[in-house]
């Protein structure tokens, strides 16, 4: 198998030369195209430029849409949208890859504002901004009012024209702000922080924030994120009045309460001023009523007690009497109390004169010298007793002792040395020695002969 060989050096392509050449080609042939075609792989890396790939049923290329560009964009891209981009057609030579370099891009099928407005409004509401149980509610009279609007505008000439009809005293405070163009969004949030800041030096009872009618991109301030934060971060309750009553702002979505236009946000404080006046003039009336009825049932009430109320001369004669009465049996009463008292102490004292100390030792000791006495005459009679006692045991016991046995005649024998007591003829034998006691001594003797049977003592 053979291969071609260039025959000229100058026919040899370097890859950097072939991409340069590539990208001088398509760079001239597409210096602006507009290109349709649906986001994916959409990404925003530090930089703040967007990447993302454009994509039909068939084919998809790579974009980028740098930063000093998309910052103008109303809109968020994100995946899946359809957008009609203005492009120039770009070649990344240190990769050979070619793109689309985006300049402009608008929404396909929806306005770029709508869709911002859709964006933020779903941004909103997920962190809970919209939420009722949030707002604050409106004061029933609000008097002191500030504006947060254009100072030349048309909508504050028309809400000062609504108040100053009001027979109601107002304190309108204005906040002069851009209402539309480049930096109206942050004079908005700004006079609101203002408004948070200022709310204890001046009390305001209500801020409106609002303009009057025009366009989608006049009415876009209130469409941005920063005032919407702004009006939910605002201390004092805040009403929304911006446009004509089909003109709907995020603005109108975060505020307490919406108006349709900042006309019909004037003739609601005056509204409410009157619905007041109303409501305290009912209740007086009411009041005024209720008083009626009530004096003229006291009256009534009083003449039937005067009525049934007797003379008071006879009531104080009557007083007089019972007060005679009370100060007779308190006397008496009196006395009887301290004649008793009396009897009481002096039997009282007898008591405790017969109680006396010296009394009472003296009884008792000569009870106690009585009880001695007796003491004494029972122990004799107990000694007594017990001595016959003892001498008649003692006669019994000197009957049964051995000594008096002896006495009479008997004796006691031993065997000798053992000392036992010799009761019969068995106990000894012939040759033994023995101990015969006596009622005066002794006698040691030795058996020579034992005779077994009775025999006569006499």
């Amino acid at each position: 198998m053979s291969y071609p060989v260039a025959q000229e050096e100058g026919n040899i392509y370097t890859i950097t030369r072939l991409n340069a050449e590539i990208k001088s080609v398509l760079e001239s042939e597409f210096p602006l195209v507009w290109v349709r075609g649906e986001i994916s792989n959409f990404r925003v890396p530090g930089s703040g430029h967007y990447y993302f790939t454009l994509k039909d049923e068939q084919s998809q290329i790579r974009a980028v849409f740098f930063r000093p560009q998309n910052r103008h964009l109303r809109f968020m891209p994100e995946s899946g949208i359809q957008v009609l981009c203005q492009a120039r057609v770009g070649v990344y030579e240190p990769r050979g890859e070619y793109q689309l370099i985006v300049e402009v891009m608008e929404p396909q099928g929806i306005g770029a504002l709508q869709l911002a407005f859709e964006q933020l409004k779903k941004k909103l509401a997920a962190e809970g901004i919209f939420d009722p149980a949030l707002k604050s509610p409106l004061p029933a009279c609000p008097q002191k009012i500030a504006v947060v609007t254009s100072p030349t505008g048309a909508a504050i000439r028309d809400m000062l024209k609504v108040f100053q009809r009001s027979p109601f005293p107002l304190d309108i405070t204005v906040l002069p702000v851009l209402v539309q163009g480049q930096g109206a969004a942050g004079e908005i949030a700004a006079a609101l922080g203002l408004v948070n800041r200022l709310s204890e030096k001046y009390p305001w009872d209500l801020v409106i924030v609002g303009r009057g009618g025009g366009s989608i991109e006049d009415l876009w301030p209130f469409n941005e994120e920063e005032p919407a934060r702004a009006l939910f971060a605002c201390t004092v309750p805040t009403v929304s009045a911006v446009g004509h009553e089909i003109d709907f702002t995020i603005s109108d979505l975060v505020a307490d309460m919406r108006m349709p236009t900042p006309t019909a946000a004037a003739e609601w404080v005056v509204h409410q001023m009157e619905k007041v006046e109303r409501e305290l003039r009912t209740s007086a009336d009411r009041l005024a009523q209720v008083l009626t009825r009530r004096l003229e049932t006291d009256r009534l009430r009083f003449r039937h007690l005067q009525d049934r109320l007797p003379d008071p001369r006879r009531r104080m004669d009557d007083l007089r009497l019972y007060l005679d009465d009370r100060t007779e049996r308190l006397r008496l009463c009196l006395t009887r109390r301290f004649e008793q008292s009396r009897i009481l102490l002096d039997q009282l004292e007898g008591k405790l004169h017969f109680q006396h100390p010296l009394k009472l030792i003296r009884r008792h000791r000569e009870t106690l010298d009585q009880q001695i006495k007796w003491l004494h005459v029972h122990q004799r009679k107990i000694l007594d007793g017990y001595r016959l006692r003892f001498h008649g045991l003692a006669s019994k016991l000197e009957g049964l002792s051995p000594l008096s046995v002896l006495a009479r005649g008997y004796s006691i024998t031993r065997r000798l040395p053992e000392g036992s007591v010799v009761t019969r003829t068995g106990d000894v034998q012939t040759g033994d020695r023995v101990s015969v006691l006596l009622s005066d001594g002794s006698l040691d003797c030795t058996v020579d002969e034992i005779r077994n049977g009775h025999f006569n003592l006499k």
